[in-house]
């Protein structure tokens, strides 16, 4: 292979690779898996001679589907034995990292809530829900990247939806109320005002924390906001030493601290109602490995 032709053919991988990132992301939950599986399909990609490949986009998204299959299924053994809760990395979404999302339904499909859902399914009807919901491919197609008949795929697609439909949040809320959100939260844990944290946090919220046995988080999820209530008053006076900013994080505004110069958590909130009804705290440093990488490019 000439210099020219490699150099071509890494460019033209390229043109895909946020694409096949963004696939690979959804069906994983993990930036740096995700980074991992698009780089092992650059190398079957060169390893592949161009005139065998007659739809580029076609032939990458069935090696970077099936190089995740293979992935998510040594990663939920692992995921078994993870220490405490298990949350997916956060992204900086706001960069187009994810790809567009300019809709609510798009913001939705790489939210931290459907991503924890997704772990309900088997690594197959993720891969066919994630081609389907979030990249709009026909049954037909689905059938060709998973080399499976389109009637198995789309009852795959069907046991997912199923699966998903009754634990999805009926409603989302905006994203200028969700920035309320983060922005009253922060406010208000800053400077200790225990009433104003009553008055964000509905009765039923619950906290989820991800430490990964690294650092210090709650092992299971609190539940109740007097419960919450109880662990922020033994974590508030971080607020204060911390610097504390927001960011888009999986299509939604976040809280991201820095303490002494360094990433320390991502917390991502929900609401309804006008209250927040759950927040995903990150503090995993090797789950924030990525995050931490996009700020320092910003």
């Amino acid at each position: 292979m000439g210099v020219s032709t490699a150099a071509a053919l890494a460019e033209e991988f390229e043109s895909h690779r946020p694409r096949m990132f963004g696939l690979a992301y959804r069906i994983l939950g993990s930036a740096q898996e995700a980074e991992d599986a698009v780089q092992d399909a650059y190398l079957r990609w060169n390893g592949t001679r161009r005139e065998d490949i007659e739809q580029p986009a076609a032939w990458l998204a069935k090696t970077v589907t099936n190089l995740c299959l293979n992935r998510l299924t040594s990663a939920r053994a692992r995921r078994e034995q993870y220490v405490g809760t298990w949350l997916p990395e956060p992204v900086i979404t706001s960069g187009g990292t994810l790809g567009p999302l300019e809709s609510a339904e798009q913001r939705e499909a790489v939210s931290m809530a459907l991503l924890v859902l997704l772990e309900r399914l088997t690594p197959r009807e993720r891969a066919v829900y994630v081609l389907r919901e979030a990249f709009s491919y026909s049954h037909r197609e689905i059938a060709g990247v998973l080399d499976a008949s389109e009637a198995g795929c789309r009852q795959l697609y069907r046991r997912a939806a199923r699966a998903l439909a009754d634990a999805r949040p009926r409603f989302a809320p905006g994203h200028e109320l969700r920035q309320r959100f983060v922005e009253s939260f922060v406010a208000a844990a800053r400077d200790g005002d225990v009433v104003g944290l009553e008055k964000i946090l509905a009765r039923d919220v619950t906290w989820w924390g991800d430490g990964g046995g690294k650092v210090a988080a709650a092992t299971t999820p609190i539940l109740g906001r007097e419960n919450v209530l109880r662990f922020l008053a033994g974590i508030m006076a971080k607020f204060g030493s911390a610097e504390v900013t927001y960011a888009e994080v999986n299509g939604a505004p976040a809280m991201v601290m820095r303490t002494a110069g360094h990433l320390t958590a991502v917390a991502s909130f929900e609401g309804s109602d006008g209250v927040v009804t759950g927040v995903r705290s990150v503090v995993n440093p090797d789950k924030l490995a990525f995050v931490e990488r996009q700020l320092a490019a910003a």
